[in-house]
């Protein structure tokens, strides 16, 4: 399995109009918006998906919203769960292509973004959490681990991006899997590299 290709080739089949609308709106982004958006790559946003979905995900906290297409795949799962996203960005040229991009697939309600410096403003988000995806400043990423963990209930999700050998934080790495409170595994479902952590009930 070279090259972080799959097993077997898969897509995802939209199982009514609500959800083929929203996966339209995902597939322009990706032919039309990639380019410098550092968005994660479409198969890394299905795992996001899944996993919120699975966690029957109220609330997921996003550091890193870019122009809003992980913050999509998310929604996807929160439509079915009944949750909401609260998503952190500092750039103001992103933050606006994501807000047009949330209305534009429909999402806007479930939406919280925050502009602005997410190491302070991430201090106001109220718990509990059940998803954590780290996709913002590497350096960053054992700050808002500090100041999330407390936050994030038990059977929840820490999703860190970019966990290769090349990007990743040793000083996260380290917080992430050397911690007894969490279970803690790294998956290649692209060249980017992505880590789960358990928080163990």
């Amino acid at each position: 399995m070279g090259g972080g290709e799959p097993l077997f080739p898969s897509a995802t089949v939209p199982r009514n109009e609500r959800e083929r609308a929203v996966l339209a709106v995902l597939e322009d982004m990706d032919k039309t918006q990639r380019g410098g958006s550092m968005s994660v790559p479409a198969n890394d946003g299905r795992l996001l998906r899944i996993l919120a979905e699975a966690a029957g995900a109220k609330h997921v906290v996003e550091l890193g919203t870019s122009i809003g297409y992980s913050g999509i795949w998310f929604c996807l799962a929160l439509e079915a769960t009944g949750g909401k996203l609260t998503t952190f960005e500092i750039d103001e040229g992103r933050a606006a292509t994501a807000r047009a991009n949330f209305k534009r697939a429909g999402v806007e309600d479930r939406v919280t973004l925050v502009f602005g410096d997410a190491h302070e403003k991430v201090q106001g988000v109220e718990g509990p959490v059940d998803v954590v995806f780290l996709d913002a400043d590497k350096e960053g990423y054992i700050d808002y681990l500090n100041k999330l963990l407390p936050k994030l209930r038990p059977g929840g999700l820490v999703i860190a991006h970019n966990m290769n050998q090349r990007q990743a934080d040793p000083r996260f790495v380290d917080a992430i899997t050397k911690n007894p409170e969490l279970e803690t595994l790294f998956l290649s479902a692209g060249a980017s590299g992505i880590g789960v952590s358990l928080k163990k009930r």
